[in-house]
């Protein structure tokens, strides 16, 4: 719980990205090697069974574990000691046997993602229903597109909540396509203290390992080459510029000026009580430009020397959690915010004639190029454009009086919702995607 970052408190990733839930990460890491080894016939079963039973985070001191962290550095070392002294003296010797610190916590680190990973992508498919359901129901309510902050030609708002959608679906795909592995090398990542131990196929170990904790078996030992973070990194950093894009054209459009949309339950204001401000679209800007730094830092991390280096794997866990747990607040307000957005369809309808016509002038110009040439279209528009301005009037009422255009149907050609181009058909399209 912390009170600077509200976005993140109830969400569904919290109990998934808790210190509760990372200290069960580690003791999970731990149990899961030492069932690896019994299944391989390298400890008993009964070793097995006792590390885990031991293993629930309930039974030690979060607080206590991460003072005692900096002594060695990791919380890794108390945390096995502690859990040692759990287990019986005589399966006590079988906890962490083989392992390195660092073979631990990126386990952990992994589970811990895999974990958040399934909410964050059964959550984001919730949010791109919605926007599916959206994107049908406005497949044909037009709109003022808006381009370098100006009206640019029509759009369709469905055609705006289906690219929202695209963008929530390869945020999800992209998470799901993050290869989450365990890791185990020993000290150096050579596995040499399992054959230590009696494993005469190391590696077998390394797949029992995965295949007890549910996760990728590496090819390799994974202590300096960073793949699974950097990887991860990037799927978080995007989904967050992608609900950020969502967010970023629900803020524009709900400003009171412009009101096309609105939050379903907007947050009040301390000091001017009429306010109803867009406080879920606020909370996922704030998540997009948080989690690039985040993923900047894991991406730093990648340059990382020897076999084991000092530093870079340390600056990644406190990183990784907070992006995870950033962007699983940045998920949970986007479902909110879509399931409750307000579509104002007249708001966008009237906003089309603000510009007198112009809004067309793309379509006038071509239509009117291959009636008059080029040049005469050009020179038409223009000053048609001109009068239109100076009496106050639409642009259509101006070309309806224009003799060279009498056999012309200008109240079609300066009619917005007619030109729309493919919006519908792209709409039906994108809505495919499953």
């Amino acid at each position: 719980m912390t009170l600077f970052d509200p976005g993140t408190e109830d969400a569904p990733t919290e109990r998934t990205t808790s210190e509760e839930a990372f200290l069960q990460a580690l003791l999970d890491a731990e149990a899961g090697l030492t069932r690896a080894q019994a299944a391989l016939g390298l400890a008993p079963a009964a070793a097995a069974a006792a590390v885990t039973a031991a293993a629930v985070a309930g039974r030690f001191d979060v607080r206590d574990l991460a003072r005692r962290a900096r002594a060695g550095g990791n919380p890794v070392i108390p945390l096995v000691a502690d859990l040692t002294a759990a287990v019986d003296a005589e399966h006590g010797p079988y906890v962490h046997r083989g392992a390195t610190s660092q073979d631990v916590l990126d386990t952990a680190l992994m589970l811990l993602a895999a974990r958040t990973v399934a909410v964050l992508t059964e959550e984001l498919d919730g949010v791109a229903g919605a926007l599916a359901a959206l994107a049908a129901e406005h497949r044909d309510t037009v709109m003022p597109g808006r381009t370098l902050t100006q009206h640019a030609v029509p759009t369709t708002f469905g055609l705006k909540a289906a690219g929202w959608r695209s963008l929530v679906l390869d945020a999800r795909d992209r998470l799901r396509g993050v290869v989450l592995p365990a890791q185990l090398g020993g000290a150096a990542g050579t596995l040499a203290a399992f054959e230590a131990y009696g494993a005469t196929d190391p590696l077998a170990l390394v797949e029992s390992y995965a295949r007890e904790l549910d996760l990728a078996a590496p090819e390799l030992p994974w202590h300096v080459l960073r793949t699974p973070v950097a990887d991860l990194a990037g799927a978080l950093a995007f989904t967050a510029g992608a609900l950020g894009k969502l967010a970023a054209d629900v803020l524009t459009l709900s400003r009171t000026e412009i009101g096309e949309l609105a939050e379903g339950a907007g947050g009040g204001s301390s000091a001017m009580p009429h306010k109803a401000n867009p406080v879920r679209s606020t909370l996922i800007a704030a998540a997009a430009r948080r989690v690039p730094g985040l993923a900047a830092t894991l991406y730093a991390s990648l340059p990382a020397e020897d076999e084991r280096p000092s530093g870079a794997w340390h600056a990644e866990w406190a990183t990784l959690r907070e992006a995870l747990r950033v962007v699983g607040g940045a998920v949970r307000d986007a479902s909110e915010l879509v399931g409750g957005l307000v579509v104002r369809g007249d708001a966008m309808r009237a906003h089309l004639s603000l510009t007198g016509g112009a809004i067309v002038s793309e379509r006038l110009s071509t239509e009117l190029s291959g009636l008059l040439g080029r040049g005469a279209a050009k020179e038409l528009l223009a000053d048609a454009s001109r009068r239109a301005r100076a009496d106050g009037v639409p642009l259509g009422d101006v070309l309806s009086r224009e003799p060279r255009l009498k056999d012309v149907d200008v109240t079609a050609l300066v009619d917005p919702e007619r030109y729309v181009g493919a919006a519908g058909p792209l709409v039906d399209r994108a809505l495919r995607r499953t």
